[in-house]
């Protein structure tokens, strides 16, 4: 996303670019996804192979749950148009994105280690809640809404266009089909030696 890329501190495009990011999951069976409905398996050496094939770091905690860390690029280059783009989750999975009375609750009674997911600097460095506010009125800024009507189309470039929904009443029903897959290591990133 070039507009937002574009929207933020030098400096701190740099040092994601300089660092990544490192997304930390926790799978249990009380909160949030388990690890079997999120890796669609209950086999452990399953789970380990495709962690490891995937460059996640993975440990099993006693209670049976898994807790995952990945490290991955905060900027890359579109595989095709070889633009830099902001490409990734650092604020949509972040604890500050919570809403606060939510965020508080599960620290109380998970511990802040312990959240089903949150994100931090590559180098492991918490991610302020300032630097996460920012981030969100960038894409707030740049936000484009369209309303959908029956029959419509829409086309999205998963590099170039971050993309979500708001929330909505009544039914809807929507077909999604994927295209040709891009995996992350066709986009190059735009520092050498930055995070995987």
């Amino acid at each position: 996303m070039k507009a937002v890329l574009d929207a933020l501190p030098p400096d701190l495009v740099a040092r994601f670019e300089r660092e990544g990011w490192l997304l930390t999951r926790n799978y249990n069976d009380e909160i949030g996804a388990s690890y079997a409905e999120a890796f669609g398996t209950d086999d452990r050496s399953a789970v380990e192979s495709y962690c490891r094939d995937n460059a996640i770091q993975f440990e099993w905690q006693p209670d049976g749950g898994l807790r995952t860390r990945q490290r991955r690029y905060a900027v890359v280059l579109h595989p095709v148009t070889g633009q830099r783009c902001w490409f990734n989750q650092v604020a949509f999975l972040n604890e500050w994105t919570l809403d606060p009375e939510v965020r508080e609750f599960l620290v109380d009674m998970y511990g802040a280690d312990s959240l089903p997911f949150n994100t931090r600097f590559g180098n492991g460095d918490p991610i302020g809640e300032d630097v996460v506010a920012l981030l969100n009125d960038v894409y707030q800024a740049h936000t484009r809404r369209e309303p959908w009507q029956a029959g419509d189309l829409m086309l999205v470039d998963n590099v170039r266009t971050a993309h979500s929904r708001e929330a909505f009443e009544g039914p809807r029903e929507v077909l999604v089909g994927m295209a040709d897959a891009v995996r992350l290591a066709d986009c190059v990133p735009t520092v050498a030696g930055a995070a995987r």
